[in-house]
């Protein structure tokens, strides 16, 4: 690969740098379909093979133009904002413009050689977007229930938002039995989510954000890897003898995912006996409460990591009988 390409994502635009071992150039296009393919014909007329593409992930706004170029035989890298931070950190940038970030990115893609991007399958992009989408209907309507309970004493006002709320509710209903119907009709995808329930703790919403919102298990080697994939790994701080800081979550890795275990971990401590040991050694340490639930978080995942490797339920004495068995 001779070719390093990066693109800074925004809504409307996209900011390219491309960049070879003789220079480097610039250009900007529409966030849109047109302008995809104008980047496309871009780098066709200045790179003889194809070039590594690389962008910060950052969603919707980037995730189809990723796709668009993945499946036009470039390699795409989809990178964590932190790393891309980092990286612009150690070089001292001081700069900040659309056009320095990419060519920024770029410099990392040259560098670092990022890991290839593959898009998730559309039946698991479909799910993504319907739980997603669950996410806002419920956030409305919370927000709409606050206010309904505000003490607000016009009529009128409260009239419409019960009206919201039996709307929002009926919306919430509907979203919920089509992830439901999506889930029978591809057994890929109802598979490993009853794997994933037979987990005390997991239920079928946590299931089946863990499906959506986690990269196929075959991207990971280990449970340890999932769990820096989520953020649920500890980071330490220390430094000679004295600087010696308390670990505390590393929260470099999907918000999504960790909101949703966290419900899961409180119920696990209660019902799952492989969690509820952790949690009572844990106790009996001296950790305080959210560095239990964070330790119950982390053994779900590794948990949700074994049945799918294996395609075995849940068992709570699975390690006790392979150390017999051998």
């Amino acid at each position: 690969m001779n070719a390093w390409v990066g693109i800074d994502v925004s809504k409307a635009t996209l900011d390219v740098v491309l960049v070879r071992a003789t220079d480097s150039q610039h250009t900007q296009v529409d966030n849109t379909k047109a302008g995809w393919r104008t980047l496309e014909n871009f780098l066709k007329k200045r790179c003889r093979d194809k070039a590594h593409v690389c962008l910060e992930a950052t969603g919707l706004y980037g995730d189809a133009v990723a796709q668009f170029l993945y499946e036009r035989g470039y390699v795409v890298s989809v990178v964590n904002p932190a790393r891309i931070k980092a990286y612009g950190d150690s070089q001292l940038k001081r700069n900040k413009t659309d056009r320095s970030d990419a060519a920024l990115i770029a410099d990392f893609c040259r560098t670092q050689q990022p890991a290839a991007w593959q898009p998730p399958a559309p039946e698991v992009k479909e799910l993504r977007a319907m739980l997603r989408h669950l996410d806002d209907l419920q956030a409305m309507r919370q927000q709409e229930a606050n206010r309904l309970q505000s003490g607000e004493q016009s009529a009128p006002v409260l009239a419409q938002l019960q009206q919201h709320l039996a709307f929002l509710d009926t919306q919430i209903d509907q979203i919920k039995q089509q992830i439901d119907d999506h889930f029978d009709q591809h057994p890929p995808l109802k598979q490993p989510r009853d794997l994933l329930t037979s987990i005390p703790g997991i239920g079928n919403p946590t299931a089946g954000r863990l499906l959506a919102e986690l990269r196929d298990v075959s991207a990971f080697d280990t449970a340890s890897q999932v769990a820096a994939f989520v953020g649920v790994t500890p980071r330490q701080h220390q430094s000679g003898s004295s600087i010696c800081r308390a670990s505390r979550i590393s929260k470099q890795g999907n918000a999504a995912l960790r909101a949703a275990l966290y419900m899961p971990a409180v119920v696990a401590q209660r019902w799952n006996p492989l969690v509820r040991g952790l949690a009572q050694r844990l106790e009996a340490r001296g950790h305080c409460k959210m560095s239990i639930i964070v330790a119950a978080m982390h053994k779900l995942l590794h948990l949700a990591f074994g049945v799918l490797k294996s395609g075995q339920p849940f068992d709570p004495l699975y390690l006790e009988k392979r150390r017999v068995a051998a």
